[in-house]
């Protein structure tokens, strides 16, 4: 692949990037569709592992099949992005590990700052959730790059 090109999809790589970590902020901390309210009373928060996704499964016909989606399945797909663009801009990025660490840092961070802010619920699920997302999204990056990589036989 010529120099160009890896330069050009470097840079497409960088504003899809900044474009995802925009809308990801504006539906965490700000979409009321995903009850967010300008003032909560106080904290809200679950430091137990798995205890929300529990309940969501146990609970999902009182739920509702919409509310169950969002927060589990909306919690993964939330941070397959992340995992799939962050090899795209950076080679030193090319690892489960670094990617799966970062996504969870990145989520980590973003539920901290939910309790702090008090935006939404600061939940150890969510992060497990997101962390996995992002280890999906990795995935996705690496299957891709073995089929472009056996299709037209060159490195990125």
């Amino acid at each position: 692949m010529k120099a160009e090109t890896k330069r050009h999809i470097k840079i497409c790589g960088w504003i899809l990037f900044v474009f995802y970590l925009c809308m990801l902020f504006y539906l965490l901390f700000f979409a009321e569709e995903y009850g967010r309210q300008a003032q909560q009373q106080g904290y809200r928060y679950n430091f137990v592992p798995l205890k929300e996704i529990k309940r969501f499964w146990i609970y999902r016909e009182q739920l509702g099949i919409r509310a169950v989606m969002v927060n589990l399945v909306g919690n993964v797909l939330a941070f397959v992005p992340f995992g799939f663009i962050l090899p795209i801009i950076g080679k030193k990025l090319r690892s489960v590990w670094k990617v799966t660490a970062l996504g969870f840092l990145m989520s980590l961070s973003v539920e901290l700052l939910q309790l702090m802010f008090k935006v939404g619920c600061c939940d150890v699920d969510d992060v497990l959730l997101n962390t996995l997302g992002a280890l999906l999204g990795y995935i996705l990056f690496a299957v891709c790059n073995v089929f472009r990589r056996w299709k037209y036989g060159k490195t990125f």
